[in-house]
């Protein structure tokens, strides 16, 4: 009876330990094979960290990680600031059709790609907007505000009111109030939304795919292309340093999520 006891308890811990493994093995698949030796193929000839230097002077894996990155920056600046005003209005509507509201802002995350990437396609090219950098910008920007949404949303329901009230008191206006109290208080929140909303940006493969233009292919594109013919060792060595960059920006973002629900 101990013996089956024992078993039981320990069901839930090789059960999670399945579920990382079936999660995280490709991972570290891929970040090892970023050091075989073996140019081409699966087997593994020796360690080696030469397809890091020989990365930083591939051009084209060079430029696709840029445009991954202008479009991840620009697009979270701009879902920064809509998905931060949007949580603070939806905060403030006293009407009831604020839940309605906030669920047609979260249908962006909750739409497939597939169909959002086709809605981007039609709806550009009906405004003349050709394929190109402001075209990822704006439909990664679309997809990046409700993740900020929804964590500043979550921060200020949790919020006293009682600070804007105070500043009121004391003279400050309606905007200056917002600006001195209430902006640093979830300004870890923002934070938090645009660093998760960042590595979102930087991992989509199927909105770049349809927005990309010639000169604006981005990362994972790039690497979507050489699938159909081969994978260099440099592919590798590039996915392991944006697994790292997107690690860290999640990590960040759960960091400050976290210090700012306990102030």
């Amino acid at each position: 009876m101990r013996t089956l006891k024992r078993i039981t308890r320990g069901i839930p811990g090789l059960y999670l330990l399945l579920i990382l493994l079936l999660m995280y093995l490709p991972i570290v698949v891929v970040v090892a094979y970023s050091f075989n030796a073996q140019p081409k193929g699966l087997m593994w000839t020796g360690f080696t960290t030469e397809w890091y230097p020989a990365l930083f002077q591939n051009r084209q894996i060079m430029a696709s990680f840029k445009n991954s990155l202008i479009v991840a920056g620009w697009s979270c600046l701009i879902a920064g600031v809509i998905g931060t005003l949007g949580a603070v209005a939806l905060s403030r509507t006293k009407i009831r059709s604020a839940a309605a509201l906030e669920t047609v802002a979260m249908l962006p995350i909750m739409t497939p790609e597939i169909a959002l990437a086709m809605a981007f396609l039609v709806t550009f090219s009906l405004v003349g907007l050709p394929s190109g950098m402001l075209a990822l910008v704006l439909s990664h920007a679309t997809f990046c505000i409700p993740y900020i949404l929804i964590i500043v949303r979550t921060r200020l329901t949790g919020l006293n009111p009682s600070y804007e009230e105070a500043a009121r008191d004391l003279g400050a206006g309606p905007v200056r109030a917002f600006i001195t109290v209430i902006v640093p208080l979830i300004a870890p929140a923002i934070l938090s939304g645009v660093l998760l909303a960042f590595a979102m940006s930087m991992d989509d493969v199927i909105i770049s795919f349809f927005m990309a233009g010639p000169t604006s292919t981005t990362f994972p594109v790039y690497v979507f292309g050489k699938l159909k013919t081969d994978v260099p060792p440099t592919i590798n060595a590039m996915c392991t340093v944006t697994l790292g960059v997107t690690f860290i920006a999640v990590a960040a973002s759960q960091l400050l999520r976290s210090k700012g629900s306990n102030t």
